[in-house]
Order: C-alpha cells, then structure tokens, then sequence
C-alpha cells in the first residue's frame, strides 16, 4: 500500500510540473492559430519593428492575456545596460507602453 502512494505522489508530482509547460505550448499553438486567422499579428513583424526604431537585444518575450485582449511583452536590455520593456497590443501591433531607465538612449 505504502508503495503505491509513493507512486501516485511521485504520479502527481510529475503532473503538477509538467502543466504549466503544457499550458505554455497550448498558448503558442493558440497564438500561432490566431496569426494564422489574421486574429493577431505576428511576433517576428513586432520585433522587426523593435529593431528599426530601438537598440538593443531580446532578453525576454511573454504571451499576457488580460480582460480579453492579448499583449507582446517584450523585455530588452539597451547598450548601456538598461533594462527596458515594451508592451504590444497583439491584435494590432501598436505599442501601447514602455517602461524602463534611459528609454531614449535606446531610440534609433
């Protein structure tokens, strides 16, 4: 009997750490389907735009889904070590907010 619990925990355990990579490749697949329909643009064309009027390299990218509309988040770190992050309306591929230091060191 003991044995068995320690298999369901170890069972359970290794469920609970895989959900949120299974939950994360559900988000792409969703969103490469919603770039696909013409729902929302694509992340390569938001980059592109990243790198002709900023400087700087991708650290990170986020997928966030707030009240119904889906956003870019884009974090970069400038050539001065500034960390800087920029928010993207997916559906239209405006920019719709920068936060950070030294944001116009980074412009082009």
């Amino acid at each position: 009997m003991k044995t068995s619990i320690k298999v369901l925990s170890c069972t359970f355990a290794l469920l609970l750490a895989l959900w949120p990579a299974a939950r994360a490749d559900d988000d792409w697949r969703s969103l490469h389907d919603d770039v696909r329909a013409g729902r929302l643009v694509s992340l390569g064309s938001v980059l592109d735009w990243l790198e002709q009027h900023y400087v700087g390299n991708v650290i990170e990218v986020e997928l966030d889904r707030d009240d119904g509309k889906v956003y870019y988040e884009i974090e970069m770190v400038g050539p001065q070590g500034q960390v800087v992050e920029f928010e993207f309306d997916a559906a239209t591929g405006e920019l719709v907010g920068i936060e950070g230091v030294n944001i116009n060191g980074m412009k082009r």
